[in-house]
């Protein structure tokens, strides 16, 4: 028996913070490219996981909790671009306000469902990640979406 294409969390905050004003495409992923040089411009957006939320019991809402964060590099210098990071983390705070962007249907990969996320918000202020002495500077925080599969 063949498995159907489901829309999922990781998929929906992904394409929903690709769409954010200033966000480059392919600037959003659920891994960090290896390769600086692909995104040492511009930065990068990671949405490594879901870190709570509930489903609705009776309806088909969504309501994850995803942990959201942006990393910027300058290859050429140990020192991490903080405001880089900082700026782009703003960027995507902006996105929770923009509201002719929220219910913007979405297009996930090939062969899924589209989705609607109906509101954003972050739960958490973005914070410094201070790493291990490396040249990367990275913000987190915690975005609510609220989302259904259409």
């Amino acid at each position: 028996m063949a498995v159907t294409p489901r829309a999922n969390t990781e998929l929906v905050a992904v394409a929903w913070l690709q769409g954010a004003a200033g966000v480059e495409p392919g600037q959003v992923a659920t891994t960090l490219p290896k390769d600086v040089s692909t995104w040492a411009t511009n930065g990068f957006v990671q949405v490594p996981m879901a870190v709570g939320g509930s489903p609705q019991l009776h309806y088909a809402l969504r309501e994850p909790v995803v942990q959201v964060e942006t990393f910027a590099v300058n290859p050429n210098s140990g020192r991490p671009p903080w405001g880089k990071a900082a700026s782009l983390f703003e960027l995507l705070v902006d996105a929770t306000f923009d509201e002719a962007r929220m219910q913007r249907t979405l297009t996930l990969l090939p062969g899924y469902p589209q989705a609607r996320v109906l509101t954003a918000h972050f739960l958490t202020e973005p914070r410094r990640m201070p790493g291990d002495d490396s040249s990367y500077a990275r913000y987190g925080a915690d975005l609510q979406l609220h989302w259904i599969s259409l």
